[in-house]
């Protein structure tokens, strides 16, 4: 193997490697070399053979040289039009015009129609005709005749020609659409009647014959950068030498993969060469300049090694060897891949939340209407045990929630070390987030004596961020539209002990039952606690808005129970299931997400005739002739400014959509409290429950939440809910699509919560026990299962409707029924 660097003056002429080329043209008895720049083309060098030993002689001096009116792309040359004992030069300008040199002179110049960035150029001999690959990812093959012929019957000065490029339209032999941006094109023949155009592509290899017929195509498994077809040693056959940026080498016999090797760089350019006595020398250049020879072809061995004597095995040593082995992989299985239990005490990772807010407010840029929006402090502390790599720390939040820093790195190079860290969390938009939980996640390198470079593990850490983040105190409201009542089996607590400080100032004695809250995002939430009874109501004008209060108002009463030694404490809920408001958030989630597909497609259209106006001016400004523009600029103006209307109008709708998700995940997490407190289910059952209703990846084009809530509501009604093997056996569509309406899915959230009231189990086993009857909540007896066979699934949607007032005060209406039948 030679390897060099080519260094100087070549490195400048190397940068234009792979789109200008240096030619050899061989005049009479001289040889000429032939430089392209993309200013000018010059032939410097003029050879003269030898008589004697010494070899030729060269000298260097300038013979001619053309100065390029258009910066050139690349260039190639033949005997165009059937010229015999000497070769013309074609040089491909930027703007994809073809300029064609006879020696000193400068013949003519043609637009390639509809170019807009030029392509790899070949020249065949058998057709006589060029072959590029145009900007529409298509070869295409034009005749010399043609491009000679299709000249002004007005001919002008050289200069003048070459400058303003007069000429017809051409017309294509021939084209062959290949769907992706050639690298390179080259032409082998194979005899004086057959030849074949190799077109190398971003993703595949084309060999097609010399009229656009493909013989045959390679999907290639890497990204290509070059490649040399040569002929074979077989007939009929082509090699193909094919460089890729993984460093390797691969040879083709058609679409056969005869060899690969490695190379120490990325070819830009190969050959195949004959260096002194040695054929088939492969020259690969880099693209700094690396030149290098390569060499695949072996001498034979003569030497044959000796038979080795047959000795006896020593059973004893192996079976020592054999344990030896069987140890250093228990060894390494013991120490894991992924994090185990006993990691953690390498890292130690705790969050403390600032008990208030900070003096002066972190917030910037905020979108929120308030005067002031607040912001808390959280410190993160990090202890290690022994010495760990690559630490990361990454903090996530609820949005709106933001933080002024998510991303931290550490280094304990030492162990015992503690290192802590400060960001501040504040509302950036003006809707609530769906949690007030943070989530804190350190990923590190445990390095060990058989694994060096670490062993990857993860620690998590969560905190929970005060309700006055989000919030302040307001004044109570009387009415409200949406209101929920929880009971409880212990006496009232007055509210200014169950939120102290800034929520809690009242001192009116009538006032320590009615506490109000406002909202950063403009709506007002009011909490009562009755004075005669053991039950607590929420209010609010908006149905999402009363998630947060609630849950903060269960968390505080068991903190707050479990302070006084009382372990019985329980909350419950008797009320109607609110599931007509939720259904409405959900139908207002649904539209926005058909709104966005609309918009985007029409923008898609938009862009697609915006695309069309610009290509008929770029003709009509290329013309020759003037022609009168017939209103296409004012429709470009137009469509320009629907285009950019349509993508503020789609910006609009994904902003009002994160909102809407936000919405409807408070929302939901507000109906699984409430089925949890109706059902009294347990912890296992409640998770399962919003496995199912808060799936963790968010909305997209390809999936949404309906889509995938109702695919998993539908597996729980298949499976652990269902009353009979005949449900069981039914099949559900495993591929998942936006669907029509959402008329499927709250028919399946329907049918899901009759199927608990009757006494459904939530289980991940599929052998669940059959459903029992039981009584329903507010006095309600369920219905026979004949009748309930008789009734269809539209007649019983009075089971779980809303009133807008879900106090219990007065009894239920009885509860009708489903039909439980999957579609």
């Amino acid at each position: 193997m030679l390897s060099g660097v080519v260094s100087g003056a070549a490195c400048d002429q190397l940068q234009w490697f792979g789109l200008l080329r240096i030619l050899k043209l061989k005049p009479c008895s001289a040889v000429a070399a032939l430089t392209v720049e993309p200013e000018c083309l010059r032939c410097p060098f003029l050879g003269t053979l030898g008589n004697v030993d010494h070899g030729n002689q060269y000298q260097i001096k300038l013979m001619y040289e053309h100065h390029l009116q258009r910066t050139a792309c690349n260039m190639t040359y033949g005997p165009f039009g059937g010229i015999k004992g000497r070769d013309l030069i074609c040089i491909q300008s930027m703007d994809g015009m073809l300029m064609v040199f006879e020696q000193e002179s400068y013949a003519f110049g043609r637009f390639l129609p509809g170019s807009l960035l030029p392509g790899p150029l070949a020249y065949s001999a058998r057709t006589d005709s060029f072959i590029t690959v145009s900007s529409c990812r298509q070869v295409e093959s034009y005749k010399y005749q043609v491009l000679a012929f299709a000249t002004d019957a007005d001919k002008k000065q050289e200069t003048e020609q070459q400058k303003l490029g007069s000429g017809k339209r051409l017309v294509v032999d021939w084209t062959l659409n290949i769907g992706e941006q050639a690298l390179d094109i080259c032409i082998i023949p194979f005899n004086q009647s057959a030849s074949s155009v190799f077109v190398l592509g971003e993703r595949n290899f084309f060999c097609l014959k010399d009229n656009g017929q493909i013989r045959f195509m390679k999907k290639l498994d890497c990204s290509p950068s070059c490649f040399l077809p040569y002929c074979s040693v077989s007939e009929g056959t082509v090699n193909t030498l094919i460089g890729n940026h993984d460093h390797m080498l691969h040879v083709y016999q058609d679409v056969t993969l005869k060899w690969a090797t490695q190379l120490p760089h990325v070819p830009v350019a190969v050959r195949v060469g004959c260096l002194h006595d040695l054929k088939g020398v492969i020259v690969t250049l880099s693209d700094d300049g690396h030149l290098q020879c390569s060499y695949l072809g072996t001498d034979p061995s003569l030497f044959q090694a000796p038979k080795v004597e047959s000795r006896e095995l020593n059973y004893d040593e192996l079976d020592v060897e054999l344990k030896e082995l069987q140890r250093i992989i228990k060894d390494v299985k013991s120490q894991g891949v992924w994090p185990m239990t006993e990691g953690e005490d390498d890292l130690k990772v705790s969050a403390a939340v600032s008990s208030s807010l900070d003096s002066v407010s972190q917030a910037t840029n905020v979108e929120v209407g308030a005067d002031s929006v607040p912001s808390i402090t959280v410190k993160i502390s990090l202890q290690n045990r022994v010495v760990l790599q690559k630490v990361k720390l990454s903090l996530y939040v609820q949005p709106p929630l933001v933080s002024t820093c998510d991303q931290f790195t550490f280094d304990f190079a030492v162990p015992d070390m503690t290192s802590v860290v400060a960001f501040s969390v504040y509302l950036k938009r003006s809707y609530l987030p769906s949690e007030l939980e943070g989530n804190v996640v350190v990923s590190y390198s445990k390095p060990t004596d058989r694994n060096p470079d670490g062993i990857p593990r993860v620690i998590q850490c969560k905190f929970r961020l005060p309700l006055k983040l989000i919030c302040l105190p307001g004044q109570p409201s009387k009415t409200a539209s949406h209101k929920l009542t929880i009971d409880t089996n212990k006496p009232p607590v007055s509210l200014p002990g169950l939120f102290p400080g800034d929520f809690a100032n009242q001192s009116d004695d009538d006032q320590v039952n009615v506490m109000g809250f406002r909202l950063l995002g403009g709506s007002r939430v009011t909490l009562l606690a009755s004075r005669t009874s053991q039950r607590y109501r929420i209010q609010s004008e908006q149905f999402e808005d009363l998630w947060l209060i609630t849950n903060e108002l269960i968390l505080r009463l068991q903190e707050y129970f479990e302070k006084q030694g009382i372990k019985d404490f329980a909350c419950s809920f008797s009320g109607c299931i609110p599931l007509q408001e939720y259904f409405e958030l959900i139908d207002h989630h649904f539209e926005l997400r058909i709104n966005g597909e609309k918009l985007e497609e029409l923008l898609s259209e938009r862009a697609v005739q915006f695309r069309a106006i610009q290509r008929r001016l770029l003709t009509r400004f290329r013309d020759k002739t003037p022609a009168p523009l017939q209103h296409l600029d004012t429709l470009l103006d137009g469509t320009y400014k629907q285009v950019m209307a349509l993508a503020d109008a789609v910006e609009e709708n994904q902003d009002r959509l994160l909102q809407s998700s936000a919405g409807l995940r408070s929302a939901t997490h507000l109906l699984i409290l409430l089925v949890r407190l109706w059902q009294k289910l347990s912890a296992d059952q409640t998770a399962i429950l919003e496995a199912a209703f808060l799936p963790l990846q968010e909305d997209t084009q390809e999936l949404g939440w309906e889509e995938t809530v109702d695919a998993a509501i539908a597996h729980l009604l298949k499976t652990c809910l269902s009353k009979s093997s005949k449900e069981q056996a039914l099949n559900l569509n495993s591929q998942l699509s936006i669907p029509k309406d959402t008329s499927r899915l709250k028919k399946h959230i329907t049918l899901l919560c009759d199927r608990l009231a009757k006494g459904g189990r939530l289980c991940l086993s599929t052998d669940a026990a059959a459903p029992q009857a039981m009584v329903m909540p507010g006095g309600c007896t369920p219905i026979p299962e004949s009748d309930l066979d008789e009734r269809s699934l539209e007649e019983s949607a009075e089971l779980f409707t809303n009133h807008k007032h879900l106090i219990a005060e007065t009894p239920v209406p009885e509860v009708a029924a489903l039909q439980g039948v999957l579609e």
